[in-house]
């Protein structure tokens, strides 16, 4: 009571413009303090929404950071693709291709447990049409080892071929979209956790696993290990008007989801380079 009574004398006695100001300060205070609350309680309601096998590229970026950006960044060099889960069910792949998209990556697994319905369609639809396509795995540290999921990843669609047409695997390691951001793992173990599937999904197809994250995530919960960008090209997520600074490591970029907001699937990347080059990195 003491404390709340000398706050009260103390603004009372200010003069007319201090007080102003110091009332104008309290109000901002709480006004935060208030969207603070609130958007914490919108990112719980959102991760409450999502069951096993829901997260797809950038579902715990809609639930820990609530990004948004509509229309596509102007690019020199660069080729536009998408990526899809079983949250788009059946694509249509043609009105993509005609819109200027020439690569897709497809979830394919989540964890041990989860293969997406849509799979099939979406993986062979977009090869269809001429894209040059991958799959993706969405990783659940805290369900099994690195080891166990690489090896699920490969044998239920994350295979890789010679053909000039199929992109190495994704590993997409990104905010935990069902509950603590860094699925509860020390820095140390998380990238422990990292190298375990990477070494295992090059042991099985061949090819070292690009790697989906943002650079925020990356430095919260691996200490920004700077251990992967020698070998596994970078997926980065901004959805902004550039990529931004990225995680140490990396010199440059490979693909950079730039929306969430994008046509006919929502999911728009880009490729960091020529329609040869992409080709290249699909041959290995």
């Amino acid at each position: 009571m003491s404390n709340a009574r000398l706050r009260d004398t103390s603004t009372a006695s200010a003069p007319r413009g201090r007080r102003a100001l110091i009332s104008t300060a309290l109000s901002l205070a709480l006004s935060a303090l208030s969207v603070g609350a609130a958007g914490a309680a919108q990112a719980t309601d959102r991760a409450d929404e999502l069951q096993p096998g829901d997260a797809y590229m950038g579902a715990g970026i809609a639930v820990h950071k609530g990004w948004k950006q509509d229309g596509a960044p102007g690019l020199d060099a660069s080729v536009e693709g998408v990526d899809v889960s079983g949250h788009q069910g059946n694509v249509d792949w043609q009105a993509l291709w005609g819109s200027g998209v020439r690569f897709a990556y497809v979830k394919a697994t989540e964890g041990t447990g989860y293969q997406s319905d849509s799979f099939t369609q979406q993986y062979n639809g977009s090869y269809d049409v001429g894209m040059t396509r991958g799959a993706y795995h969405f990783a659940l540290p805290d369900n099994s080892s690195g080891a166990d999921q690489a090896n699920y990843f490969a044998d239920h669609g994350g295979g890789w071929s010679k053909d000039g047409k199929t992109l190495p695997g994704v590993l997409d390691i990104e905010y935990n979209p069902y509950g603590a951001t860094c699925y509860g793992l020390s820095q140390d173990a998380m990238v422990d956790w990292i190298k375990d599937f990477t070494a295992t999904y090059k042991s099985r197809t061949g090819r070292d696993a690009v790697i989906y994250t943002t650079t925020d995530w990356w430095t919260q919960c691996t200490g920004n290990n700077a251990g992967f960008g020698a070998t596994n090209p970078l997926w980065v997520a901004r959805y902004a008007d550039g990529p931004g600074a990225l995680p140490a490591g990396w010199g440059f970029h490979t693909f950079w989801q730039y929306t969430s907001t994008g046509p006919t699937v929502g999911d728009h990347d880009s490729f960091n380079g020529s329609a040869e080059q992409l080709t290249a990195l699909a041959n290995g």
